[in-house]
């Protein structure tokens, strides 16, 4: 079904990838974590090919068939193969760390060798086969991992229109939440929120704008971390806004996703963001396990938490917990005045960099997708083609911000530089900085969002209440989610958000939070739960 629904490119891939499935998939990956499947091929007691093997045929029962999840759009047909030689490789004693042999999956808009397109979710890009890595697979792929698959995804990272359906794809259909089927995934990286929670994967990448990684995260009941942008390369990734893009683990713990971030984060030339991650990056994984809680003050912006009685008593249990690991709660009764034009702001900068940027990257595209492959070269090549396959592309919602984005007026625009630098400085500066400094803490802490809602293809989301990514999204600055529990048989996650470059340090709260907690429940794969209304 997920091969068949990528049209010829991919279709033709059917065979050999079939072909490769000889090794056998026996070894039990379930819940299993990148350092228990690292130490058991140490151990001898299983292999990477065994692994990669075991996830293919999870794919198979969970997301092809049965609960049918529609999380991956596409397995590349190497995966087994490059297992194969980081299994030789460690016969040979030459481990490259402890990524080495790992299956990981990455969003569909982040470009991948081999022969399979990156789509953004859109038959614009069905032909978008570029057979080079982006700086960060790159990364991931010298560092031992196999890179198995690619994740579905809300259609161009959820920018085509305010009435979208988080998790929905032309290419890919509708993502399903593990937890209950009829409900949302949240978006934009829903695919690889929903690999990461059933196990399709030892770890997954996202990429987020605005929630689109923490927010998938939460409501499928793993860890999302969004970096500080810069940390890691945006080089040949579908973008939206050069601004707040960001690329960011998705995992089962904060100890993976720290394993993951480890190897991606660095210098890229290509990307100039990244210039601001020289000196900064560590060995994520190593620091964690510290009492970093003990005298921590925390601050908690009750004005962000939202009215929703049942996640409040959640987050109030995690506060406890956090108070009986000797940190100290401080809460913050004004944390909106003076930031009111803050969404506005950002609303133009993604706009105006939306355009200028999509040009951008079609138009650096391989001379032989210049040549005829993508025909596409400008916003308004994808707007005339949504608007010529109509009956797939915009089936179930329209493209307005696409239109209002076609709008702008470039990148010299005064109306631009004024929002951009609005959204900055308010969003930073005069908010998570100013939040921090006024209450003398070092994190603040909130629930992410609300559990997931029904999803109603064809009707927009149903969201409620508020979400935590906005701020640090709009700032640029880490946002980690840590499973939180759940609330009505639904997962939610708890927030931690720090200032620019405080990445490590966020890690490390998340780890000790998610070791005293424990709160993360694997999904069960349920048609429904409750009365339809998440309580």
């Amino acid at each position: 079904m997920r091969l068949a629904r990528l049209a010829a490119p991919l279709a033709l891939l059917a065979a050999p990838l079939m072909a490769q499935t000889a090794s056998s998939g026996d070894y039990p990956v379930e819940e299993k974590s990148i350092s228990q499947l690292e130490a058991a091929m140490a151990s001898g007691e299983t292999s990477s090919a065994a692994i990669t093997q075991a996830y293919i045929d999870r794919i198979a029962s969970l997301d092809d068939a049965g609960p049918t999840l529609n999380a991956v759009i596409a397995l590349l047909p190497g995966a087994l193969d490059e297992a194969r030689t980081r299994d030789r490789e460690r016969a040979a004693g030459r481990i490259r760390g402890p990524m080495h042999g790992i299956p990981v999956i990455v969003k569909d808009n982040i470009e991948t060798l081999g022969p399979v397109p990156t789509t953004a979710g859109s038959y614009a890009l069905i032909e978008n086969v570029t057979d080079r890595d982006a700086p960060l697979v790159a990364k991931l792929r010298a560092a031992g991992a196999v890179i198995l698959g690619k994740a579905n995804l809300s259609e161009w990272a959820n920018f085509r229109s305010n009435d979208s359906t988080s998790g929905w794809s032309a290419v890919g259909g509708l993502t399903r939440n593990p937890y209950a089927l009829d409900r949302n995934a949240c978006g934009s990286s829903s695919g690889s929120a929903v690999a990461a929670a059933a196990s399709l994967a030892a770890g997954t990448v996202g990429t987020e704008t605005d929630g689109s990684i923490t927010c998938p995260a939460s409501s499928n009941g793993v860890v999302g971390f969004k970096p500080t942008v810069g940390l890691v390369s945006r080089r040949f990734v579908v973008p939206i806004s050069h601004s707040q893009d960001t690329a960011g683990p998705i995992t089962r713990t904060v100890r993976d996703a720290a394993i993951m971030l480890g190897v991606m984060a660095g210098v890229d030339p290509g990307d100039p963001a990244t210039a601001g991650a020289a000196g900064r990056v560590s060995d994520y994984a190593a620091l964690l396990g510290r009492g970093v809680l003990k005298g921590l003050r925390i601050g908690v912006p009750r004005d962000r938490v939202g009215d929703d009685a049942a996640l409040t008593a959640q987050f109030e249990q995690a506060l406890d917990l956090l108070r009986a690991q000797g940190a100290t709660i401080v809460d913050i009764a004004d944390s909106r005045t003076g930031l009111e034009d803050v969404g506005d702001a950002e609303f133009q900068v993604l706009l105006s960099e939306f355009k200028a940027d999509m040009a951008d990257y079609l138009q650096s595209l391989p001379d032989n997708l210049q040549d005829g492959g993508v025909k596409a070269k400008t916003l308004a090549d994808l707007i005339a083609f949504n608007e010529a396959d109509k009956d797939r592309e915009l089936a179930y919602f329209d493209q307005a911000l696409f239109l209002q984005a076609e709008e702008t007026k470039g990148l010299d625009d005064p109306a631009y530089l004024k929002a951009r630098d609005t959204a900055k400085r308010l969003a930073g500066r005069m908010g998570i900085d100013r939040i921090l400094a006024e209450g003398r803490v070092t994190v603040l802490a909130l629930p992410t969002r609300s559990p997931p809602w029904l999803s109603t293809l064809g009707k927009g989301d149903a969201y409620t209440g508020p979400s935590a990514s906005g701020l640090p999204a709009q700032a640029g600055y880490p946002h980690l989610t840590v499973p939180m529990g759940l609330v009505g048989g639904l997962p939610v996650g708890i927030s931690f958000i720090g200032s620019a470059w405080t990445d490590d340090f966020l890690l490390q709260v998340g780890d000790a939070y998610e070791r005293a907690s424990n709160a993360r429940v694997p999904p069960r794969y349920l048609e429904t739960v409750g009365d339809g209304d998440g309580a």
